[in-house]
């Protein structure tokens, strides 16, 4: 059972959520807040798999409660998804890196919703796609002057084939795509993306995209 909590300053979107995360018997939707500054005392008192996290809200926004989050709390531990409408890349940009593993619009359906909880649960992350757009569009045209030395380091143990996942992953392409692409099953270009992910020390996926990048790594 995951349990998740829910942090939304709108009474009708956490009961939307609540609503959509009830369908799926797995999930346990154990509490939702309406300020991001209930969350840490919260945390401290009950335990919490995953955080659904608005990024507007009083009090603190999105990004600054994750970063508290992540001070107390690795993300092993307890993942954060940002719930948002925008999906700008700056916002994108500081949600991960304050230590978001994913960042879902909501508009998603109900199965993409709990599609995107499972994937970060059980140790990937998901980004929707105008996340995963805004993402590679900041990369792209504001590339770094030099490629990151240590980082680059990091891709050298990869196989050719995890490589060659890592660059559809950059360029933007899901596991069904890649699979597609490359001729073989989506589990196997998912199993071959974790594999990536460990060997270079990325938590989640847009976490890779971002070092790919660093790493003066283009698709």
């Amino acid at each position: 059972m995951t349990r998740v909590l829910i942090v939304d300053d709108q009474d009708d979107m956490r009961a939307g959520i609540r609503a959509m995360l009830l369908l799926d018997p797995s999930l346990d939707v154990v509490a939702d807040l309406s300020d991001g500054l209930q969350v840490i005392p919260f945390l401290r008192e009950h335990p919490v798999d995953l955080v659904l996290m608005d990024i507007r809200m009083p009090g603190i926004d999105g990004v600054e409660a994750t970063r508290r989050i992540r001070a107390e709390h690795p993300a092993e531990k307890v993942r954060v998804i940002v719930l948002t409408t925008f999906d700008q890349d700056e916002i994108v940009l500081a949600a991960l890196r304050a230590g978001a593993n994913g960042f879902l619009s909501k508009t998603v359906s109900p199965a993409e919703l709990v599609a995107g909880i499972t994937e970060v649960v059980t140790g990937g992350g998901t980004l929707s796609a105008a996340a995963t757009a805004a993402l590679i569009g900041h990369m792209t045209d504001s590339p770094p002057p030099v490629a990151d030395q240590e980082l680059l380091q990091r891709f050298r143990p990869l196989t050719p084939r995890e490589r060659e996942v890592v660059l559809l992953i950059a360029a933007g392409l899901t596991n069904d795509e890649i699979a597609a692409q490359l001729y073989m099953s989506p589990l196997t270009a998912k199993t071959h993306a974790v594999r990536a992910m460990t060997k270079v020390g990325a938590r989640d996926r847009a976490q890779l995209v971002s070092f790919t990048f660093r790493a003066g790594l283009y698709p």
